[in-house]
Parts: C-alpha cells; sequence; structure tokens
C-alpha cells in the first residue's frame, strides 16, 4: 500500500498553482484507456468545470516533459487533461468499478498526504521575507554606527593633530 502511495504521488504535478494529475496517468492506474476515460468526461461534461478538470496549454506540457529523462508518455495528438483533486474524485462517479473506488481512495490519501505535508513545512518565502528584514534592520543600524566612525576619521584627518616632539627639547 505504501509503495502504491509513493507511485500515485510521483503522478502528481503542481500546474497553475493547482496539484494535478493527467488523464493519461489516471486511465493507468484506474486500468482503462486514456480514450476510454475522457470519453466518459466528455459524457459528464457538466461534472467537470475549469476548476476540476482543464486541458494543458502546448508550454505546459513541454514543461511536464522536460522533467522526466524518459517520457512513458508517447506521442500524443491532443494536449492532456489535467484533473484537480476534485476532478478525479469526480472521476470515481462515472467510473463505476471496483477498482476505480479502490484506486479513488489511494489518490485522495495521497493528495491529503501531498497537502499535509505542504501546510506543515514552513513557508520558505515568509522565512526569507523576515531574514530580508533582519538584514535591513542590521545594515540600518550598521550603517550608523559606519557612518559615525567614518565622521570620527574625518574630523581626524581635518583637524591635524600638534605633532608631539620626542628627544631632547633644546628651548
Amino acid at each position: 500500500m505504501k509503495n502504491e502511495l509513493q507511485r500515485i504521488k510521483s503522478l502528481i504535478f503542481e500546474v497553475r498553482g493547482q496539484q494535478i494529475m493527467l488523464d493519461n496517468d489516471l486511465a493507468r492506474i484506474y486500468q482503462v484507456e486514456t480514450k476510454r476515460l475522457n470519453e466518459a468526461v466528455k459524457r459528464n461534461i457538466d461534472r467537470f468545470p475549469p476548476e476540476f478538470m482543464f486541458q494543458l496549454n502546448k508550454e505546459e506540457y513541454e514543461n511536464l516533459k522536460s522533467q522526466f529523462a524518459t517520457s512513458s508518455w508517447g506521442g500524443r495528438r491532443k494536449l492532456p487533461f489535467a484533473f484537480t483533486e476534485h476532478g478525479v474524485v469526480m472521476l470515481s462517479s462515472i467510473l463505476n468499478s471496483k477498482i476505480a473506488t479502490q484506486i479513488n481512495i489511494a489518490v485522495v490519501n495521497a493528495l491529503i498526504n501531498i497537502r499535509h505535508y505542504a501546510l506543515n513545512k514552513p513557508d520558505t518565502n515568509v522565512q526569507i521575507d523576515e531574514l530580508r528584514k533582519l538584514l535591513m534592520l542590521y545594515i540600518e543600524k550598521n550603517d550608523k554606527r559606519v557612518n559615525d566612525i567614518i565622521i570620527a576619521l574625518n574630523n581626524l584627518i581635518a583637524q591635524p593633530q600638534p605633532s608631539k616632539r620626542i628627544g631632547f627639547n633644546n628651548d
């Protein structure tokens, strides 16, 4: 079960700021042809608004393909459909089979697992912003100190000190 969860997690990508799974990957794990999965979706298209499913554009598709050294996708005539978490859940309602129900549970668990990880992971952008603020405070404080040192040095240069004679004084 753990291997299945890892395998499914490896098929989840981020596109347009959403976690998605591609139609061909879903078809493979649901053990149906991609063509049949997409036909079932088209017959029930009213169940798949844009926040549940969308078609990748060419740039998004190429970007996903470039993330892998070898592509198992083969040649496609059409750009793939991307299913969000809600779209994956909706698929189980149109693919009425025992395997579809089991796989759907595993996919939803994988998505929940990823979301849980993301929510518990410190937000890197917030940390970077906090570090930037601390650095600016440090620079401001030290700029004042450095500026004070420069002013003191300039004052010393502008007002030469009388030189003290060393040795015997014949006066």
